[in-house]
């Protein structure tokens, strides 16, 4: 299993792995698509900015995942996600209650061209 150990935004740390649990907004995102992920923002739903990709120069291929943990001090909840696959194509969610989420996983349908996220 690989080991990130980036920084990203100042606040948002990635590992993959066993993860200590930092805060009640860390959580584990799984890639079920069946594609590769390039890049994947994380951010405040309150906030206009993406800010910087957590997974840096990696990827995220089908099948794995990421622990994304945050410090401690931590308050925000709600949060919006970002991924970028590798062909360029984005898809976005909002409103994520971080602090009662600690799973996301997410899927795409070749036949419906449709792509979704699972969360417990």
């Amino acid at each position: 299993m690989r080991v990130f150990t980036l920084a990203a935004a100042a606040t948002l740390l990635i590992t993959s792995g066993s993860a200590l649990a930092q805060s009640k907004q860390d959580f584990r995102l799984t890639n079920k698509t069946g594609y590769t992920i390039d890049k994947v923002y994380v951010a405040p739903s309150k906030s206009n900015d993406w800010e910087e990709d957590v997974l840096g120069r990696d990827t995220l291929a089908n099948g794995e995942w990421v622990d994304i943990t945050f410090p401690k001090k931590n308050q925000v909840c709600s949060y919006d996600l970002k991924v970028v696959y590798d062909d360029n194509t984005p898809v976005e969610w909002y409103n994520f209650d971080l602090c009662e989420i600690s799973k996301i996983s997410i899927f795409y349908s070749k036949s419906e061209d449709k792509t979704w996220a699972k969360y417990e």
